[in-house]
């Protein structure tokens, strides 16, 4: 569980019901949404791993998507598949949250923090 600590010191828990973590945990593939200073979007598709709480993808330090994070931490990341045509069966999540760079061995990650999601589809909802 992912806790939002309010400027009033109150803690709003982000949590993920069982049918959210299965299917952000059988999933590797997501767009992840950016902005730059200008405001500009950017969307890219991103492999991610889970760990049950927060999001990490590798990144170099020089692309589009770790400059608009180092200018603005705030993120938007949507796993999302259609499961049926016939019917037609959309599901997926998106997690909005911040992201924070991390530096090891000259390598970089991005670690994406949950403060608010959706999801639609899954079932159990």
């Amino acid at each position: 569980m992912v806790e939002l600590v309010l400027m009033t010191g109150k803690s709003i828990p982000v949590t993920f019901t069982e049918a959210e973590l299965e299917y952000l945990s059988e999933n590797g593939l997501g767009r992840l949404a950016t902005s730059s200073p200008q405001n500009e979007p950017h969307v890219i598709p991103m492999g991610y791993e889970f760990d049950g709480t927060y999001i990490y993808f590798g990144t170099a330090s020089n692309t589009l998507k770790t400059r608009n994070i180092q200018q603005n931490s705030k993120v938007a990341f949507v796993i999302d598949d259609v499961s049926s045509k016939h019917p037609w069966r959309a599901r997926g999540i998106e997690i909005r949250g911040i992201a924070e760079i991390i530096e090891n061995n000259h390598r970089a990650s991005v670690k994406i923090k949950p403060l608010k999601k959706a999801s639609w589809g899954l079932g159990g909802e």
